[in-house]
């Protein structure tokens, strides 16, 4: 199974050696060592439901804003999340965080990409399906970026997870591109799994475990 999860945040040790910096954002300051509350900006529920479940047995309560912010056209998922934060700068107490994700698509040239929820309200499941008829090159990629306020430096993470597309929808569960999405090693797609066998797999999943790595590894230090 191939699955790659990504800290776009620099240590103190190697702040050279990663592609993304920390920036340094306006807010109310906590420090990491106490925190316990983080607010999910998200009108999402499928996300927020996965956040709790993720974070919440760590010991993180995890509060919804759906107050929303602007995601700027962009082919890039960390530039969204980068304006995002600093749009929501100084408006929203810290830690705060928000999250965008897409599906890229080997065969349609990486679409949806980041466009993926305007695609899926647009085209949906059936559409990409019927884009990939007669296609026998289905290799695809889930990536999300989540970007986290702690009150004095922005920081992102990633996580990936490659599959392919299946020929039809299969499942109930899960949201958005889940019904025809099946990770790499799998027979099932994510909507065939349960919530916590897909937070196992999933691009998300992964970002999340990597915003708790921050966390303690930041709250240490």
């Amino acid at each position: 199974m191939s699955m790659i999860s990504r800290t776009l945040v620099p240590s103190r040790a190697n702040r050279e050696a990663v592609r993304f910096r920390s920036e340094t954002l306006t807010c109310p300051i906590v420090c990491l060592r106490t925190v316990s509350k983080i607010t999910f900006v998200t009108g999402n529920q499928g996300k927020l439901s996965e956040a709790r479940e993720r974070l919440e047995p760590l010991g993180f309560t995890v509060k919804s804003d759906a107050r929303g912010y602007t995601e700027i056209q962009s082919d890039d998922l960390l530039s969204v999340c980068r304006f995002g934060l600093r749009e929501l700068e100084g408006s929203l107490e810290a830690p705060f965080m928000l999250e965008d994700s897409g599906l890229f698509v080997d065969a349609l040239d990486g679409f949806p990409g980041v466009y993926a929820s305007f695609a899926y309200g647009t085209l949906g499941n059936d559409g990409i399906l019927s884009l990939l008829r007669d296609v026998e090159e289905r290799s695809a990629r889930f990536r999300s970026v989540i970007g986290f306020q702690d009150g004095s430096d922005a920081v992102f993470l990633e996580g990936i997870v490659e599959g392919r597309i299946a020929h039809e929808k299969r499942g109930d569960a899960g949201f958005g591109f889940d019904p025809i999405f099946v990770p790499e090693g799998q027979e099932r797609t994510f909507a065939e799994m349960t919530q916590a066998e897909k937070g196992r797999l999933s691009h998300r999943g992964q970002a999340l475990d990597a915003l708790v790595d921050h966390v303690n590894a930041d709250g240490q230090g």
